[in-house]
């Protein structure tokens, strides 16, 4: 099976899954990234590894044109900065780390998380009009725990995702024409920054909630009018809060 790859490194397993699988992966499609939180560089190393040739700016109609003169039979999107053309002849699928039609946007998983929900999914769709709206092809749940952080998220969703994409590679015509339409459902918004910031005021379960929906991003530690960014802290119970550099209500946070 001929494909092509559209993504950044959140979904990765999935293409290195794509080729044990004995899928042709003709090109590749990643965007630019910080590389600090958000990172295409093992995506990048796979494109260089096998040959392959690496596209980073936005896809196009004419890559699109492009991948079915050479033959490709379908593209798989895990995570991507810009809309995809959708009106084509090639066929498209996300993957989209939420049990849709709930959970529709850029970050469902921390959501999820700040949100305390006991579960979610993958959900493997077609590319439509409306991000996140296509029809579902395939769809995986799992549960949450009370730690979660998003990194464990991710883990569980690439688990789920390695054990569906067997059935999406040996039965991607059937699916993909069988394919059901989502039925009404929820659009959530992007958090803002209000969402992954944390004050000195915070209890150690308020900040701590916050530090692993966003672990390993950005979140914001304010004290008075003075912003600073820390990534991949936890929240940390204490009643001996010296020398610490970021502190709470009842605790301080840890690197």
């Amino acid at each position: 099976m001929k494909i092509a790859y559209i993504g950044i490194d959140l979904f990765y397993p999935a293409l290195e899954k794509l080729k044990e699988l004995g899928c042709e992966i003709i090109e590749i499609f990643t965007c630019e990234v910080d590389n600090v939180c958000e990172f295409n560089l093992k995506i990048c190393d796979f494109a260089r590894e096998y040959n392959i040739p690496l596209t980073k700016s936005r896809i196009s109609r004419e890559d699109i044109k492009r991948l079915l003169d050479k033959g490709c039979k379908a593209a798989i999107c895990g995570g991507y900065y810009f809309k995809i053309p959708h009106d084509t002849a090639l066929p498209i699928v996300n993957i989209h780390p939420s049990l849709l039609p709930d959970g529709r946007g850029s970050w469902p998983m921390a959501q999820s998380i700040l949100w305390r929900h006991k579960k979610s999914g993958v959900t493997i769709h077609k590319i439509a009009q409306g991000f996140d709206t296509g029809d579902i092809l395939l769809q995986s749940e799992f549960l949450l725990d009370e730690d979660e952080t998003h990194q464990t998220f991710m883990q569980k969703a690439n688990l789920a995702l390695s054990k569906m994409l067997p059935r999406l590679v040996e039965d991607f015509d059937r699916l993909y024409r069988m394919a059901i339409s989502q039925p009404e459902g929820m659009y959530w918004k992007a958090p803002t920054e209000e969402d992954y910031t944390i004050t000195p005021q915070m209890s150690v379960e308020e900040a701590d909630l916050i530090l692993r929906a966003f672990y390993g991003y950005e979140c914001i530690y304010k004290k008075q009018n003075k912003k600073e960014v820390i990534i991949g802290g936890r929240a940390v119970l204490s009643d001996d809060l010296s020398d610490k550099s970021f502190t709470l209500k009842n605790g301080y946070i840890s690197f």
